[in-house]
């Protein structure tokens, strides 16, 4: 494994869970690729931004029991966790927000690049997000 890319992916998620986005988003290429879950891609850190502005104001979250791996070249590495969160405001399309936490096993893939995050591709089951929420 590669110590440089998960030394990057460990303070990508420690600058998640300590709500510090400047540093979160400083860890990512200008043209830099979201691909959502179950959903579209995007492109650039003006559009992470404003997907982040969203998420933080409807869940509050925190990523727990992390793994993170890296390919011997640093180019590619890939995250297991688990999602403690709080549905706070309703999100379109989903469920009322009543303050309902969940617990969530979420993935993540990367593309690294001049020591920067220039892919994100995240994954979770959103059948299970919907059922927690909807209890």
């Amino acid at each position: 494994m590669n110590q440089a890319s998960q030394a990057l992916i460990q303070n990508y998620y420690a600058a998640f869970n300590a709500g510090d986005m400047d540093t979160f988003l400083g860890l990512l290429t200008d043209d830099v690729i979201h691909d959502l879950n179950q959903g579209q891609r995007e492109t650039g850190k003006d559009a992470f931004r404003t997907f982040m502005d969203r998420m933080n104001r409807n869940y509050k979250e925190q990523l727990v029991d992390m793994t993170i791996m890296s390919s011997e070249d640093g180019k590619r590495a890939a995250a297991e966790f688990v999602v403690l969160g709080e549905y706070l405001v309703t999100d379109e399309g989903l469920p009322t927000a009543k303050g309902q936490k969940y617990r969530l096993p979420a993935g993540a893939f990367f593309d690294i690049r001049d020591g920067k995050v220039a892919r994100i591709t995240n994954y979770y089951n959103l059948e299970d997000w919907i059922a927690q929420v909807s209890a």
